[in-house]
């Protein structure tokens, strides 16, 4: 849509159910997982690299509106079944939607979306303005329903994501994104380690954390200081079972 897609969140929210509808109608009529592509809306941005390489932070113009809201009916329809059930360890009621732009890889302004439990809701929104604002580049930030609620196609899909309600790999117990209170971001660039196994396994280009390339998150990076300053935990932190893609608030 270009810069028309700069609209009232009102007509944003139509834009946003509707997709959710689309994916709804189509895990109902298709055999196995939909095959679903990331579909974020572009915005130009006002700073896109300048003949010496430089960059600047967004005009005003350029940014779609952030904001936080509840989950719509459509949404919620989306979602059961998907990436929530009966029997998950948090009620819809409790989780928002959060509408936030980032910067892609090719330095344009795109419009993204996380549902998180609302006691993170407004820290997820700062964490991803202050990384748009500093030039972090994203690859892609759409709902677990674009990928029939596959983490494993989802984290394929360098997909940074938030809510669904599943188990931590391996195990029997729940993942803090099941609670909407974990966020993986960059997943190929930032793969997850548990027990000798890269994910996803396009990750493996990025197990030399010293050769840090865009996109990459590594110890007292921007990045990491964004989300410990909202009380995030980082998993790239941790000794065993390292996960460079997950902030966690627990």
């Amino acid at each position: 849509m270009g810069a028309s897609f700069r609209t009232n969140p009102a007509t944003r929210r139509v834009a946003g159910w509707l997709a959710a509808v689309c994916v709804l109608a189509v895990a109902s009529g298709c055999d196995g997982a939909p095959d679903i592509a990331p579909a974020s809306v572009g915005v130009p941005s006002a700073s896109a690299a300048a003949p010496d390489g430089s960059t600047g932070t967004p005009s005003a113009s350029a940014v779609p509106e952030d904001f936080v809201e509840a989950l719509p009916a459509a949404l919620r329809q989306a979602m059961t079944g998907v990436s929530w059930r009966a029997g998950c360890p948090v009620g819809l009621d409790d989780l928002r939607l959060v509408h936030v732009s980032y910067v892609d890889f090719d330095g344009k302004v795109q419009a993204g979306q996380l549902v998180v439990h609302k006691a993170i809701a407004d820290a997820a929104l700062r964490v991803f303005q202050r990384l748009r604002a500093g030039r972090y580049p994203i690859r892609g930030m759409q709902l677990i329903e674009h990928y029939g609620g596959s983490d494993d196609t989802s984290m394929a899909a360098d997909n940074t994501s938030a809510f669904n309600c599943r188990n931590v790999p391996g195990t029997s117990h729940w993942s803090n994104h099941a609670y909407g209170r974990a966020i993986d971001v960059n997943t190929v660039e930032n793969p997850y380690l548990p027990k000798g196994q890269v994910m996803p396994p396009a990750g493996r280009a990025f197990l030399d954390r010293r050769n840090v390339r865009p996109g990459m998150i590594v110890a007292g990076d921007a990045t990491v200081k964004a989300f410990q300053a909202e009380g995030f935990a980082w998993g790239g932190a941790w000794r065993s079972g390292t996960d460079y893609q997950h902030f966690e608030k627990p």
